[in-house]
């Protein structure tokens, strides 16, 4: 029988008050929403917190919605929430195309998108999304709030830049208008981690590639990202032998893991092939 160690609990009534548990209980306190990555672990003994302050009553980390030239996603936003609202999919189809796939309707009805980052699995789906579209993590602690770079916000697996007493309040993404994103994943049954994904944020500007974001995960790709291959296709036209060039340079840097996914020559081999595609996708996308 899995049954985890003991633990205090407390519900936290608002922000403020979740910033005072977290200082009252220390850094072996943690937050609990969805549960469906820490509660496992702990179950399994590979997570033994002194305390879990349960956040899922904080409508305030729940907004979702466009301000300006930016999409807010609040943190405690469920992954059905997302997949489900018709402005994300206009701006951001990758978002929606990578929540398909995670998990399942059981899942995706409780487990939050500020959870899945803040778990910083390295084969999770909404990292290389969210680094794709190169978003904004907003966090806030005793000394107030700060912006991180997504692609700053992993530091390692299951490690991020959020420090004990800090919540990860929302996510801001940049709207770009004539931008096209994608997403592309390959597992084992539905569902399934990925044994190979990819996402793509492309912005054309007079027939050529203005911006670029490449996403991947589960293939050691560092930070989610392929930064020599985005900055490979720069200033060049959307063309096939440019994109598939891209794809190859992004496969090349990444340091896939033998498992029981699949071998390294596998699993590099489909971070290419979903990188061509993902980014095909997004330059049909681009400009409509």
């Amino acid at each position: 029988m899995q049954v985890p160690a003991s633990f205090e609990y407390e519900r936290a009534e608002s922000v403020p008050h979740a910033l005072e548990l977290l200082e009252r209980y220390g850094e072996d306190a943690r937050l609990v929403a969805g549960g469906h990555s820490l509660i496992p672990m702990m179950k399994l003994r590979l997570a033994q917190p002194d305390a879990l302050i349960d956040i899922n009553g904080l409508a305030e980390l729940s907004h979702l919605g466009v301000d300006g030239d930016t999409l807010v996603i609040g943190a405690l936003v469920r992954h059905a929430a997302l997949l489900a609202d018709e402005v994300v999919g206009t701006y951001f189809p990758i978002f929606h195309e990578a929540e398909r796939v995670i998990a399942d309707p059981v899942v995706r009805n409780r487990g939050t998108v500020g959870g899945s980052l803040c778990q910083a699995d390295p084969s999770e789906d909404l990292s290389a999304a969210f680094a794709a579209v190169r978003a904004e993590a907003v966090i806030l602690g005793p000394g107030g709030s700060r912006t991180v770079p997504i692609r700053e916000f992993h530091v390692g697996p299951y490690e991020t830049v959020v420090e004990p007493g800090e919540i990860l309040t929302e996510l801001r993404v940049p709207i770009r208008p004539g931008a096209g994103s994608a997403y592309e994943k390959v597992e084992r049954r539905v569902g399934d981690w990925p044994v190979a994904a990819a996402g793509a944020y492309l912005r054309l500007d007079g027939g050529v590639i203005a911006e670029a974001g490449i996403g991947l995960t589960a293939v050691g790709a560092e930070h989610f990202t392929a930064p020599d291959a985005e900055a490979y296709l720069i200033g060049k036209a959307a063309e096939e032998a440019v994109l598939r060039e891209a794809a190859r340079i992004a496969a090349e840097s990444c340091e896939p893991q033998a498992d029981q996914r699949g071998p390294v020559d596998y699993k590099r081999h489909l971070a290419g092939e979903l990188t061509y595609r993902a980014l095909s996708r997004a330059a049909e996308r681009s400009g409509s």
